[in-house]
């Protein structure tokens, strides 16, 4: 079957182009209608530039956030039918994915009903931000702060919320972005480049420090300001993906001697099964995710700001390249 896809040819360079699915599906597999697909742009942006630890060269797809249709399943799958609403897992840009969905089914998880479809677009994104919240164990009452406030760090901050942090504290270089973020609850919005950056931090938890602290910008700079604003016994869950590497951290000084705890949050580190404490699965998150939408506890509408047709895609990414890009963008393939 013929479809549409946005493709990466070059540093900075995309392509909304015709492509080709193949006409039957195999065990296993579902066939999808993209609805809205968000972009997820650190994620994006690196895959874009080339940058060190990604798949390298081009042409190639991204795209793992989306919301999409079943339009059909191959005999073997149980659960999915046609018409059925769906998130879509590491699926592509693209007006149509073919998805093996395995034994486990953890590339595709169900829309709630009443749940609109561009905001379902994004919740696979924002299950990454809650994931990296969790590894913290939160307990009410403690501090917490959120470094970097892109989409994972904007709902990572609303998890926070959630969770009773206090005081809570956002951390951006972007005005607009701390802004942002008082928006959704955070009690102090700080730059990070500021020189007394940690001075002001220690000064807003009693000199004592952050209790947990989620690091989302990928930025070795930010995990070195992390550690530096860290209380003792402290929590840092690395969720931003650090592509570089730069700088020397005192491993004695600033993590062994305080207790500080350094927390690998890649979502790949999921469960497959069986949700557990501080570990929940790829679905069960997502739709935690959902019904705190429907709740009115966790909002993804105020955080989009734009929702732009695939052929525009050349554009999107230009200014992606160029760090121009505004926080939370979709394509819409449904015209």
């Amino acid at each position: 079957m013929t479809t549409k896809r946005i493709i990466f040819t070059a540093p900075g360079v995309a392509e909304c182009v015709p492509g080709t699915l193949r006409d039957e599906l195999r065990p296993g597999e579902v066939l999808t209608g993209t609805e809205f697909s968000a972009v997820s742009a650190g994620t994006e942006y690196d895959n874009l530039m080339n940058r060190p630890n990604v798949p390298q060269g081009y042409p190639k797809q991204l795209g793992y956030s989306a919301c999409a249709r079943v339009l059909a399943a191959a005999d073997d799958v149980k659960g999915y039918r046609p018409g059925d609403r769906v998130l879509v897992y590491h699926g592509t840009h693209s007006a149509n994915c073919i998805v093996s969905v395995g034994s486990d089914h953890t590339m595709l998880t169900p829309v709630l009903e009443g749940i609109d479809p561009l905001d379902a677009s994004f919740v696979v994104i924002a299950s990454m931000g809650v994931g990296g919240m969790r590894k913290l164990a939160l307990e009410p009452g403690e501090s917490c702060m959120i470094m970097g406030l892109g989409l994972l760090g904007i709902f990572a901050l609303q998890f926070a919320r959630l969770s009773g942090a206090c005081p809570l504290i956002a951390a951006d270089p972007k005005p607009e972005r701390r802004e942002k973020a008082l928006e959704f609850g955070a009690d102090y919005a700080l730059d990070p480049t500021e020189p007394d950056f940690a001075e002001k931090v220690k000064s807003l938890t009693g000199g004592k420090g952050v209790n947990g602290i989620v690091e989302v910008t990928g930025v070795s700079a930010a995990m070195h300001s992390a550690l530096d604003c860290a209380a003792r016994m402290g929590r840092i869950a690395l969720l931003g993906c650090t592509r570089e590497s730069e700088g020397s951290i005192d491993y004695y000084q600033q993590v062994h001697r305080p207790g500080v705890r350094l927390i690998g949050a890649h979502n790949f580190i999921r469960p497959k099964h069986d949700s557990y404490p501080q570990h929940w699965t790829h679905q069960d998150d997502c739709t935690a995710i959902m019904r705190l939408i429907l709740g009115g506890r966790m909002a993804v509408r105020p955080i989009i700001s734009e929702v732009r047709p695939p052929e525009d895609a050349p554009d999107v990414y230009r200014r992606l390249a160029e760090r121009t890009l505004p926080l939370g963008v979709a394509f819409d393939w449904t015209k």
